[in-house]
């Protein structure tokens, strides 16, 4: 029987503490911004790890691309880090990625309320007014 909370998902969730302190504290790169860590998936060996953030800043098309490009320029020196932090005998190579969950998200949203919204003008306009 599997466990239900694996070693690889302990070090993924580790993972993501730690380099977000790290992200926050230690890189200087002018490129990154407001970065969240939403997820590490971390690979059964612990060779790899895919680190997916989202980024807080105005809908800057270069903003994401940039970000993603600093942060994996900055991979190396964020593995020694982690190395010196977590208590692992090899730390993963490190991949970011753009989590596109979040704003996938928030446009589904929208796009319900807006069918909410047209759901509720058809159905006043469709009941004739019963005062007489």
């Amino acid at each position: 029987m599997a466990k239900e909370y694996s070693r690889t998902q302990r070090i993924g969730d580790q993972m993501q503490r730690e380099l977000a302190e790290l992200i926050r504290r230690e890189v200087k790169d002018p490129r990154v911004g407001l970065v969240t860590i939403t997820a590490v998936d971390v690979s059964r060996d612990l060779g790899h790890a895919k680190v997916f953030i989202t980024v807080m800043s105005p809908d800057d098309a270069d903003t994401v691309p940039q970000t993603v490009k600093a942060l994996n320029s900055a991979a190396s020196f964020l593995r020694l880090h982690l190395g010196r932090s977590m208590q692992l005998r090899s730390v993963p190579q490190l991949h970011f990625h753009f989590d596109e969950s979040v704003s996938r998200g928030v446009h589904l949203s929208a796009l319900i309320e807006r069918a909410v919204a047209e759901d509720r003008l058809h159905k006043d306009d469709e009941q004739p007014d019963t005062k007489e």
